[in-house]
């Protein structure tokens, strides 16, 4: 059935109305990119500050931690940890299927090997695309809000899976998320944050130091050390959690510029599509007022 000039204006309004509505997500959500941007860039001093610190008091003649004395078969058996970081939220385009399509593909190498692998899933959609694609018994967290509350998320991931502690040291733990790139585009990655091996210390040691000047620890490097790997565990899982909330406000604002641009579009041809009909009816009844005084002065005569 043809649309009528009544049909039209209610879907012109409707579509205005969902203009005004994108048009307001798309504000919020550019100013929140504005805070995690930010944070990222402010984090990214500070972690090179932990690797520094940690550079100057690892040892350089033997691994520091109870690495080096886990025996490869003790260390093949614990589970492997994975955190993968999503949205709790839609309307980030393939934000969720490309990070869970990506961990999935790393950790499959551990899948096929029957190891244990535990999935904590940060956000709803993500844990939801990780079910699908056949994981099961994977945990929740909720997406933070605000940089704000990235902090009680990440002490909560740590004190529930007791990073840092003990033989937690030499356990598999594995960070999958978005990492936002130029022009609202991101990535996929994944960080390997334990165990605290010899290679993670030689990547360490290899660092070059900013002065010339030797490094000293007040109180020792041995007293310190244990701080700076609390300290760099808990920044690697916030910067992970940063640049996943920077990526994911950077899809939705893409997301909601094409979805601007596709209801400009429905607009004007919905305007375009009224107007045309609007005169065809104004036609219409001028051709019947003609007709009718045409025939009215054929009666006359």
């Amino acid at each position: 059935m043809s649309d009528t000039t009544e049909n039209l204006r209610r879907k012109i309004k409707s579509a205005s109305d969902l203009q005004s509505v994108v048009r307001t997500m798309k504000a919020l959500t550019a100013s929140s990119i504005g805070q995690y941007e930010r944070s990222v860039e402010a984090l990214a001093d500070y972690y090179r500050t932990i690797e520094l610190g940690l550079h100057a008091c690892l040892p350089r003649d033997a691994a520091p931690l109870a690495a080096s004395s886990v025996s490869t078969a003790r260390y093949n058996s614990t589970p492997v940890n994975a955190i993968v970081f999503g949205s709790d939220q839609g309307l980030v385009g393939q934000f969720n299927d490309v990070v869970a399509e990506f961990a999935v593909s790393q950790l499959s190498q551990f899948l096929e090997l029957k190891r244990s692998v535990k999935i904590l899933a940060v956000g709803e959609r993500v844990k939801d695309r990780l079910l699908d694609l056949g994981l099961s018994d994977v945990g929740l967290y909720s997406v933070p809000n605000s940089v704000a509350a990235i902090s009680p998320l990440v002490g909560q991931i740590l004190v529930d899976n007791q990073v840092g502690q003990g033989d937690a040291l030499v356990s598999n733990f594995q960070l999958f998320y978005n990492r936002p790139l130029a022009a609202a585009v991101y990535e996929p990655v994944t960080k390997q944050m334990l165990p605290l091996d010899e290679a993670w210390r030689q990547n360490l040691i290899s660092l070059t130091w900013p002065t010339k000047t030797v490094p000293e620890a007040i109180g020792g490097k041995a007293n310190a050390l244990r701080p700076l790997i609390s300290s760099y565990l808990f920044v690697s899982l916030f910067r992970a959690c940063a640049e996943s909330l920077a990526s994911e406000n950077a899809s939705r604002l893409a997301a909601m510029q094409r979805a601007e641009k596709n209801i400009d579009d429905l607009l004007e041809d919905l305007n375009g599509s009224f107007h045309r009909l609007r005169h065809s009816n104004i036609d219409e009844e001028l051709f019947e007022v003609v007709s009718g005084f045409e025939a009215l002065g054929a009666r006359g005569e």
